[in-house]
């Protein structure tokens, strides 16, 4: 069996690693790993969230695991409400109804691990084309992310 190494920072992007905007949703993204470095039994990003802003309800089979690095968030998984902060670590197994919302004043930061392996780095491109000039309705949002079996189920969390 071949294992693939990483090394990576937690602490705001470098040089080297872009960082994806999607201003409608106030999401600031960098892909720490890619599916290709775990052989696809992982991916992992860093999210910043501008105050007040997270993504609209959803669903997909992948489970997530979130450390919040910075700031508070509100929760919704399957209908019931929390808050997590700093150091706090949240799991949401795949297949359940989520959303999650930045419930400070000032961004906060996720480390989000997501399993299996999504590529992250072209769902969340191709995310912010389709979000371009304002958040479409829940109809096109699933016309888009229907091959990634992510289904959007309303908006986000207020």
């Amino acid at each position: 069996m071949e294992f693939n190494f990483f090394h990576s920072k937690l602490e705001g992007a470098d040089a080297e690693t872009p960082v994806l905007a999607i201003p409608e949703i106030g999401l600031k993204l960098t892909v720490r790993m890619e599916p290709a470095q775990s052989n696809g039994a992982m991916s992992i990003i860093e999210t910043e969230n501008a105050p007040g802003f997270g993504p609209p309800l959803h669903r997909h089979p992948e489970t997530e695991i979130f450390r919040v690095i910075e700031g508070r968030y509100l929760y919704e998984i399957d209908g019931k409400r929390f808050y997590a902060e700093t150091g706090d670590v949240v799991t949401i197994p795949g297949g359940s109804v989520h959303a999650f919302r930045n419930d400070g004043d000032t961004p906060a930061r996720q480390f989000i691990i997501i399993c299996p392996a999504l590529d992250a780095s072209r769902f969340f491109a191709g995310l912010a084309d389709v979000m371009k000039g304002g958040r479409p309705d829940t109809e096109v949002l699933n016309a888009f992310s229907r091959k990634w079996q992510v289904e959007f189920l309303g908006p986000p969390l207020k």
